[in-house]
């Protein structure tokens, strides 16, 4: 482990955490087929790991949003760089990101591929940092709750630093100072 950062959750609770999730995912959509889309960049791993889990099948698109752009305090339009490539329209959507911060990517999100017809929309998150939502959100599948806190890896950034860590650490706030508290993207 890096020894500058507070390891918050390792490799093992995540992995409980995800395969917990993907039971719950695979008995809801028993049956039936799902379209994940991914939202990039913070949710590579998450999304790819949950995939591999689940009972059901599925297919994968990404999708590049962001409300946060080249800044680190969020801005109230969410910038769309990437779009999905697979029609939606009747199908199962499951929108998946590592972590909910303000909320307003997945609010975003959800109500833009609600307009294209999906059978239904929900959501999957490994973190929710609740104390920060601004949107009005509903997330569907939710791994952890934590407290306003920088955190990085497994996927997540700080000027693309720490992606690869294989597990969730705290950042120092001395690291972020100036910074604003956004997730990576």
């Amino acid at each position: 482990m890096d020894e500058e950062l507070e390891p918050l959750f390792d490799e093992d609770a995540i992995r409980n955490k995800m395969q917990e999730l993907a039971d719950r995912i695979s008995r809801d959509y028993a049956g039936s087929d799902l379209v994940i889309v991914c939202v990039l960049k913070a949710a590579a791993f998450f999304a790819a790991d949950l995939a591999r889990s689940l009972a059901v099948p599925s297919r994968i698109a990404f999708v590049c949003a962001s409300s946060y752009g080249a800044s680190t305090s969020a801005v109230t339009e969410v910038e769309i760089r990437k779009d999905i490539e697979i029609d939606i329209s009747g199908k199962h959507v499951l929108l998946v990101d590592t972590i909910a911060d303000s909320g307003r990517t997945l609010a975003a999100l959800t109500a833009r591929y609600a307009q294209r017809g999906p059978a239904s929309i929900r959501s999957a998150v490994l973190l929710d940092k609740r104390s920060r939502r601004t949107a009005d959100l509903r997330l569907n599948y939710v791994g952890f709750e934590i407290p306003d806190l920088f955190v990085v890896g497994y996927g997540m950034d700080f000027a693309e630093k720490y992606r690869n860590l294989p597990y969730i650490a705290v950042l120092p706030s001395s690291d972020t100072e100036g910074e604003g508290n956004r997730p990576g993207t």
